[in-house]
This record gives C-alpha cells, sequence and structure tokens, in this order.
C-alpha cells in the first residue's frame, strides 16, 4: 500500500467529497495536459510512437489514480 501512496499520493487524500473531487479533476487536468504535449509531439515521424506509448501509459495512469481515489473514498482502502 505504500508503494501505492507514493506513485498516487492525491488518490489517498479523497476522504470526504470535497477531496475527492479536487483528486479527480487533479487527474483530468494531468490527463488533459499530459495528451495535449504528447499529442503535439507524437506528429515527430521518429519519436512519434515512442510517445503514442507514453500517452497510453499517462491515460492508464489517470483512470487508476480516479479509481485509487474512489476506492478510498468509499473505505473499500486505507
Amino acid at each position: 500500500m505504500d508503494l501505492l501512496k507514493k506513485y498516487f499520493p492525491w488518490s489517498f487524500k479523497a476522504l470526504d467529497v470535497k477531496a475527492l473531487v479536487i483528486a479527480i479533476v487533479i487527474y483530468i487536468i494531468i490527463g488533459f495536459i499530459g495528451g495535449l504535449i504528447i499529442g503535439l509531439l507524437s506528429i515527430l515521424p521518429v519519436v512519434g510512437l515512442l510517445f503514442s506509448l507514453v500517452g497510453t501509459l499517462l491515460e492508464i495512469y489517470t483512470l487508476a489514480g480516479i479509481v485509487l481515489a474512489i476506492l478510498v473514498f468509499a473505505k473499500v482502502l486505507k
């Protein structure tokens, strides 16, 4: 659990509704800004495939962060 707390710090702070909404908004903003930057860089022919892979990993990270925040809010995880 300590490893998850290290990589998803905002998820484990979602103990009330306000903190849950803030955590979800933070992960959405991370995904949006990262997606814009990676989308612009994926146009480059040589490294485009690498940036596409990084974009996929970023979206998995944001989805996992949102799911963890909901699980902490529902008191499934501590």
